[in-house]
């Protein structure tokens, strides 16, 4: 593990604005990753169906796995006497691991959340869990990410107020138990990177809450955003993420968490969030639906059946180098597995290329301009962005 001797691990440089969009430099103890930037979600370990020398080869600079699963299986402490998660999957390159706040929710119906901890009934075996902040900080030291998550209860996008506040409260204890049992498996050696996560599901001044709290433990390299994108009307979720970017500090990353349809990206980019993680493109890539600049489309569409130009004109993902429309659409109607890896590595490509394609706009001082003329270009051929 290399880390920098000049720019110390977790530094976020606010490379260039147009107006809140920002462009800027993240740096890790496994390199840069340039912001804004998609993270590719490997829950356990792998981004399903692509090796890591294609995340490589299609611009993936960071993927994010996930700890509450690489806990069930294979273990945490196996991969650690294998050298960390890094080692484990092949990936040289920074990983990000959610600390496993998300299955308090996705899993609510088989788990027990108490102040203490949040007990889990394993959706493998059946076997039965208790997970505090303190495990959740041995498992994701353990796991040697770049940066870690603490913590968190993430309530329903549409929770009421007593539910959100209740899980501000309990995602702050956490937090402040987070931090202590990190401090002491860390020992100060300054290779990873703790965030915390702000909750307050849609209502603002439980956000600033959150966000006051959070602030008050310690200086921190960044923010993750959470219990957005879980139910609301994304119109709600842009308002909660418009009033809170103003209030968030300038110099830490701000990771807007499980978001990543095409036009929800550049909203929040637009908002003044840096990175993101969502499973969309991997998982619409093996329902066969294929997203292109003039929206999502089903690759069994009748249109593609005699089609031999590329999925996307001008794209430059592998898929897109080598296979036809016509192809693709055979690979799907034939069930082919093929047909899977192929439109799952054009998906993650395509939100790579995007943000990409962001940064270069808010440096150039063309931002508003261009995502305008992006999302007018999208919604006009769209034709069901979920």
């Amino acid at each position: 593990m290399s880390v920098s001797a000049v720019t110390p691990v977790g530094k976020f440089e606010l490379e260039a604005r147009d107006d809140a969009a920002r462009a800027g430099l993240l740096h890790l103890a496994h390199g840069q990753v340039h912001t804004p930037a998609f993270m590719p979600v490997g829950t356990q370990g792998t981004v399903k169906a692509i090796s890591p020398e294609e995340l490589g080869a299609l611009g993936a600079e960071m993927v994010l796995a996930n700890a509450y699963h690489l806990y069930l299986r294979p273990g945490h402490e196996l991969v650690r006497r294998l050298g960390g998660l890094h080692d484990f999957m092949g990936w040289h390159r920074p990983i990000l691991t959610d600390s496993g706040g998300y299955q308090v929710f996705s899993l609510a119906k088989i788990n027990k959340v108490t102040d203490e901890g949040v007990w889990f009934q394993s959706h493998i075996d059946g076997s039965r869990h208790f997970i505090t902040p303190e495990l959740v900080m041995e498992i994701e030291h353990a796991l040697a990410a770049d940066v870690i998550m603490a913590f968190d209860e993430c309530p329903p996008g549409r929770a009421e107020r007593q539910t959100a506040q209740r899980a501000v409260v309990r995602t702050h204890g956490w937090l402040e138990r987070s931090v202590r049992r990190f401090d002491e498996l860390s020992e100060g050696d300054g290779t990873q990177v703790l965030l915390p996560v702000l909750q307050g599901a849609t209502f603002p001044d439980l956000r600033l809450e959150s966000l006051r709290r959070a602030g008050e433990l310690r200086e921190w390299s960044g923010f993750g955003i959470g219990g957005l994108s879980v139910g609301e009307p994304k119109d709600l979720m842009y308002e909660v993420l418009a009033d809170l970017s103003p209030e968030l500090p300038q110099d830490g990353v701000r990771y807007l968490m499980g978001v990543g349809y095409p036009t929800d990206l550049l909203e929040a980019v637009r908002l003044g969030y840096d990175i993101f993680d969502c499973v969309a493109p991997t998982r619409n890539g093996r329902n066969g639906t294929a997203f292109t600049s003039a929206g999502p489309v089903n690759v069994k569409v009748a249109a593609w059946r005699d089609d031999g130009s590329q999925m996307e004109e001008g794209c430059g993902c592998w898929s897109c180098a080598r296979y036809s429309r016509a192809y693709v659409r055979h690979l799907f109607v034939a069930g082919e597995l093929l047909g899977l890896r192929v439109l799952s590595i054009h998906n993650l490509y395509f939100l790579t290329d995007l943000m990409r394609q962001a940064r270069s706009a808010i440096q150039d001082g063309r931002f508003n301009r261009w995502v305008q003329e992006w999302l007018a270009r999208y919604a006009g051929g769209e034709v069901g962005d979920h």
